[in-house]
């Protein structure tokens, strides 16, 4: 299997260390350009960009990422209740010309009560899902049928449009692909019915290997195939020792009241996902890796102070390829990391563990100097090479 790796836009923020402004750095545009080009460069397939209302807003940021980046895919989310689906078409078929093809949707039911009633969505749960079936029906609808310039009717219990259509199409057929993560029962059925790929949270490989086999087979019974992604922290160095005390210094600067306040804002939400990565670490205030490595090289520390994905990554460029082959063996190809500062750790990341594993890859750091001529690793001694080196030796 040939792996997407894609990295991970901070727009609400950066840091060397979780839960404390120390080691903090602004996210303006010129960070985020940064870490956009850093990503293309290096051969990510593409990056994500988070949504809600810690974050800058992902169309936006996605729209200025556009002319510094030259093959970069862009995962940026569409929110049912918030936006309307032919006003999200309009943007994706938009966003998807002028970006040349490099646009996938994110669809975003969103598991906070307090911030959706915030932004005038106050759905309980189970009728938020049935929104987004139908938002992501006819936005598939009016998108795909703009190929043939076709208009699209649809009258729903939370959507309705009469006439519906794009006097330009994206350039992708029929659609820009739709990504979408949920563990609810309602979540699993949305994606089995509607989407290209499933999104899970880092839980350890037996708990993800049923959550996709659900996903499969509701699926496969309704004539479809899904594909599956990942995301995942990773904190990654050349020794396990090191990769550890990493892991120990991103928790070090916040204290017991902070987990605690933070636990109890997580608590409060109603999404599924959340609580299951809430209970991977028991919603304790341990720092120690006894309780927090719930899987080998899997660590909950991240999901003690932030929201969503919770879970990282951890150990020697081996290990992680290793662990990452265990959930591509479930069927996951496609894998979203992260890690802090996202600029740094993109680097280390490509450079250890791209080697260690099958990708479609465009381009790799290397890769690229090799085509330009350009310089790979310091000149030795003002004198050569060193690849000019190692082929003499």
């Amino acid at each position: 299997m040939s792996l997407k790796l894609f990295w991970f836009l901070p727009t609400h923020g950066d840091s060397r260390y979780l839960g404390s402004t120390e080691g903090a750095r602004p996210v303006d545009l010129a960070y985020l350009q940064q870490i956009a080009g850093a990503a293309d460069a290096l051969g990510y397939e593409g990056v994500l960009i988070p949504t809600g209302r810690s974050c800058e807003d992902p169309w936006v940021v996605a729209s200025s990422l556009i002319g510094a980046t030259r093959r970069l895919k862009f995962l940026v989310a569409v929110r049912p209740g918030l936006h309307q689906p032919s006003l999200a078409a309009r943007m994706a078929a938009t966003f998807d010309r002028l970006s040349g093809g490099r646009l996938l949707i994110n669809l975003v039911t969103g598991g906070d009560r307090a911030e959706l009633e915030a932004d005038g969505v106050f759905l309980p749960h189970a009728e938020r899902y049935a929104q987004s079936a139908e938002f992501i029906r006819v936005w598939r609808e009016i998108v795909a049928r703009s190929h043939g310039g076709e208009a699209f009717d649809f009258d729903g219990r939370h959507v309705q449009v009469k006439g519906a259509r794009l006097v330009f199409p994206p350039l992708q057929r029929p659609h820009p692909p739709v990504w979408f993560g949920g563990s609810s029962e309602a979540a699993h059925e949305l994606a089995a019915a509607q989407v290209e790929r499933y999104l899970t949270w880092g839980e350890p490989p037996a708990e993800v290997g049923r959550k996709l086999a659900d996903v499969r087979a509701r699926a496969e019974r309704l004539g479809r195939q899904v594909e599956f992604g990942i995301r995942l922290h990773v904190i990654v160095r050349e020794t396990e020792d090191e990769a550890w005390r990493a892991a120990d210094a991103l928790i070090s600067r916040v204290d017991d009241a902070t987990i605690a306040k933070a636990q109890e804002a997580l608590a409060r939400m109603d999404s599924e996902g959340q609580r299951r990565m809430a209970a991977l670490h028991g919603r304790g205030t341990s720092r120690s890796r006894e309780a927090l490595e719930i899987s080998p090289n899997l660590w909950a520390g991240v999901g003690l102070v932030r929201s969503g994905a919770g879970t990282a990554l951890v150990g020697n460029p081996q290990q992680v390829a290793a662990r990452i082959r265990e959930y591509a063996d479930l069927g996951i190809d496609a894998f979203i990391f992260s890690g802090y500062p996202h600029l740094e750790e993109a680097y280390r990341f490509a450079e250890l563990v791209f080697p260690l594993l099958p990708r479609d890859l465009q381009a790799r750091l290397s890769g690229e100097g090799a085509r330009t001529g350009g310089p790979l690793g310091e000149v030795v001694a003002n004198v050569d090479a060193p690849s000019r080196l190692r082929a003499q030796g």
